[in-house]
């Protein structure tokens, strides 16, 4: 059976969607083209239907022939613009820096604000020892990491990690067979 007739999986159109988003991030598409492509690649059944939509943009791999099932994620991979920095390191790494403050501090609010209501009383603000001393020493160690280039280390090292977990399932799946 010829290539172009075979059935594209969602694995084949989430690796198209990727990189028409890392083109759109690097500037090369913009986002009325991005949104044209991305629902030509949804809407694709076979190879065929893939084939041509990452033609003229530099550093694109087309789908494998061999499909898999897509494994959701978490996070979008990271992926490095053609100068090999990440262009969105900096947004993740204070994302992935900040999310634990932000959880606990709601949390301790909502439990302060459930015991007002439960007292009905306005007590002591208490969560502002839990969220001061530690936003603080956050925004220290936020403002040292920007100017030391941290969010690019972050980047990097969560790239590799990826690779080797790629790295790991694939030897996995070769023991398998």
């Amino acid at each position: 059976m010829d290539r172009r007739q075979m059935r594209a999986g969602d694995a084949d159109r989430q690796h198209v969607a990727e990189q028409l988003r890392a083109a759109l991030e690097l500037g090369r598409l913009d986002l009325s083209e991005y949104d044209e492509r991305l629902r030509t690649t949804y809407a694709a059944k076979t190879f065929g239907d893939l084939d041509g939509i990452l033609d003229d943009l530099p550093d694109t791999v087309a789908p494998t022939a061999s499909s898999q099932l897509m494994v959701p994620r978490r996070n979008d991979p990271l992926v490095p613009g053609p100068d090999g920095r990440y262009p969105n390191a900096t947004a993740r790494w204070l994302s992935h820096t900040w999310d634990g403050y932000f959880a606990t501090v709601a949390i301790v609010v909502a439990i302060w604000a459930v015991i007002c209501l439960m007292t009905a009383e306005w007590l002591y603000f208490w969560p502002a020892w839990v969220a001061g001393p530690w936003g603080a020493v956050l925004l220290v160690s936020t403002i040292g990491g920007l100017v030391g280039g941290e969010p690019q280390k972050w980047a990097a090292e969560q790239a590799r990690e990826r690779a080797r977990e790629q790295q790991r399932e694939r030897a996995k799946d070769d023991d398998e067979e």
